[in-house]
């Protein structure tokens, strides 16, 4: 019969391993493959890891683990750190996701912004020469002016979205989507 520490480290183990599995399935969300999010959920249990740690718990080659790592770093969830009497670089992960969410969709978010309010105004100004031009067909104004129309109401939705990353950036959102103390729900 199994003793009571022994059946203790089994439960802990499971629940360490369905939060992996977990999070190994969700981090396609942010472009990451699933070995990679493996990574990522073992290293948050973790306080520290070097690339050999990793490469022995996941069973996996240096250069994916490097390959990973540095993936993981891109999206800002696993930063390098120092550790004292070790040459070898030491990696933690982003236990915060909260912090994890905001940089990572705000980079997003803005990329989207920045990509098309860029394009919305250079299309405004070809569709307003268009309009502008005194011997275009009648209908083809007209088409121009829908257009015209279309696009300048999504940029609505771009100012939003702006706004949207100021209050992640700020912390406002908070105000209106509070972090729970605790288990409510």
């Amino acid at each position: 019969m199994q003793d009571h520490n022994e059946m203790a480290r089994e439960a802990i183990e499971r629940a360490k391993g369905n939060i992996v599995h977990s999070i190994a399935e969700t981090m396609d969300l942010y472009g990451v493959t699933p070995s990679t999010g493996r990574l990522y959920g073992t290293m948050y249990f973790e306080n520290a890891m070097t690339l050999d740690e990793m490469k022995e718990e996941l069973k996996m080659s240096k250069p994916s683990m490097s390959t990973a790592v540095r993936t993981l770093q891109e999206i800002n969830v696993v930063h390098k750190t120092w550790q004292k009497g070790s040459r070898k670089d030491v990696f933690v992960a982003e236990k915060n996701f909260f912090k994890s969410l905001i940089h990572f969709f705000c980079i997003k978010w803005m990329r989207e912004l920045r990509l098309n309010l860029e394009a919305i105004e250079m299309s405004e100004k070809d569709l307003q020469t268009v309009i502008q031009h005194t011997k275009v067909d009648k209908a083809i104004r007209a088409e121009a002016e829908r257009h015209f129309e279309l696009i300048h109401e999504s940029k609505k939705y771009y100012y939003w979205l702006e706004t949207l990353v100021d209050s992640f950036e700020t912390g406002d959102i908070f105000r209106y989507l509070p972090i729970p103390d605790d288990d409510k729900k």
